[in-house]
């Protein structure tokens, strides 16, 4: 069975009409649900997707990212030794725009062989992953 990494920027775009990439995000979630594709993502993405929501558009997005998109995700829980491994990552690399959620992410996807992430962040594309939709102009 295929598996995707699902990242923070499209859910938020997902669930942002306003959002400049909602358009090509709605579009690749779609075609992910229609598939035999297993969207997974981690407990770091849902805490940093949850708090962006309620910050920028309010508690019912959470409500509604909580009760109809969270169930359809393998969540795989950080514990220390993932924690570390992906501190240590973003401190090696030592730049500014690279967040430990992004380093969690990489790590998990390494560890469980996935290679492709729904995502816009382009630092995916940079460590070497897949990423849906696909983005100009990207690494």
């Amino acid at each position: 069975m295929s598996r995707v990494f699902v990242d923070t920027s499209a859910l938020y775009a997902l669930l942002d009409a306003d959002d400049a990439g909602h358009a090509a995000v709605k579009t690749s979630w779609i075609e992910i649900l229609q598939s035999d594709v297993t969207p997974v993502t981690c407990n770091y993405i849902l805490l940093e997707t949850c708090a962006l929501l309620q910050n920028r558009i309010g508690i019912e997005a959470v409500r509604t990212f909580e009760e109809d998109i969270v169930p359809l995700f393998d969540v795989r829980w950080v514990d220390a030794s993932l924690h570390h491994a992906a501190a240590g990552a973003l401190l090696i690399a030592g730049r500014k725009k690279l967040s430990l959620v992004d380093c969690v992410s990489f790590e998990i996807m390494r560890r469980s062989a996935i290679r492709t992430a729904f995502t816009l962040d382009r630092h995916f594309q940079e460590q070497g992953f897949a990423t849906v939709p696909r983005q100009q102009g990207a690494v």
